[in-house]
């Protein structure tokens, strides 16, 4: 699929406006790709970026709130696809939020851009896998109802740059770093090797991504002469409340950048909720 501008913001865009599942992957491929052979560069020609609305996404899946999404267990094939919907479901998200950090925050180094850019292009493989996987099962993505728990954080951090690399990034997609590990171990349990396959290489591939945003909200408070440890539990304290979940994967998360003090606290913080 072919880009119609040279800026990177308006490629981002196009990205995070597309409706439809497949000409979001391609166009999120084409960017990426553009980006690597020198054709597209973050640039001041742009109108300032809109107000945050909901991204491009299908009319399907239905979105419900969290507490009301259907539970299944993994001991029926549906189960398993309704599993494998929900991953889709977290990976679709994250290309959104992904084009979201490139075309909402400006004047930012080459490497931030980069570093979106790439994270777009990986989810989307991820995607892609997943809704392939999906069709084994015979289902397809928006076959069953999701929640929107992602976006409306990437809504809550919109103005501020800071608390988007904490938020979004280190604490609801390092999530994915906590319970994999353990979708693996229950799907192995039920002889579910190819599904395993797909989610083993999201696991090792998110830690990068957890890592992207440890390196961009440090660069923030670097910026801001904050300190980022402080700022990190402040921030957690303001937006999440009582609300964040242990345990956590501390082998992962050292892997994204989190240090061993820092570990100890959000495991503290996690107790007291």
């Amino acid at each position: 699929m072919l880009l119609t501008t040279t800026n990177l913001h308006t490629a981002a865009w196009q990205c995070l406006c597309a409706t439809d599942p497949t000409e979001k992957l391609n166009l999120t491929h084409a960017t990426w790709a553009a980006l690597q052979a020198g054709q597209l560069r973050a640039g001041p020609d742009v109108p300032p970026p809109e107000p945050i609305g909901a991204p491009g996404r299908p009319a399907r899946p239905l979105l419900l709130p969290q507490r009301q999404v259907p539970h299944r267990g993994l001991g029926t094939e549906e189960g398993r696809a309704a599993l494998v919907h929900a991953v889709a479901h977290i990976e679709f998200n994250a290309i959104n939020l992904a084009w979201d950090a490139v075309y909402r925050f400006r004047n930012k180094p080459d490497a931030y851009y980069i570093d979106w850019v790439s994270c777009a292009n990986d989810e989307a493989r991820h995607f892609a896998m997943l809704n392939r996987r999906l069709a084994e099962m015979g289902h397809t993505y928006g076959d069953f109802d999701a929640h929107n728990g992602l976006w409306e954080m990437a809504e809550r951090t919109a103005h501020y740059d800071t608390a988007r690399m904490a938020l979004v990034p280190r604490v609801l997609e390092a999530r994915g770093l906590d319970v994999t590990p353990g979708m693996i171990e229950r799907l192995r349990g039920v002889g579910d090797e190819r599904t395993i396959a797909i989610l083993e290489v999201i696991l090792h591939e998110e830690v990068a991504h957890v890592a992207a945003g440890t390196r961009w909200f440090r660069y923030c408070c670097e910026r801001d002469g904050l300190d980022p440890r402080e700022t990190f539990l402040d921030l957690l304290r303001d937006y999440m409340g009582r609300n964040l979940r242990g345990p956590f994967n501390r082998e992962a998360r050292l892997q994204a950048g989190f240090d061993e003090e820092e570990l100890d606290r959000l495991t503290m913080l996690a107790l007291d909720a």
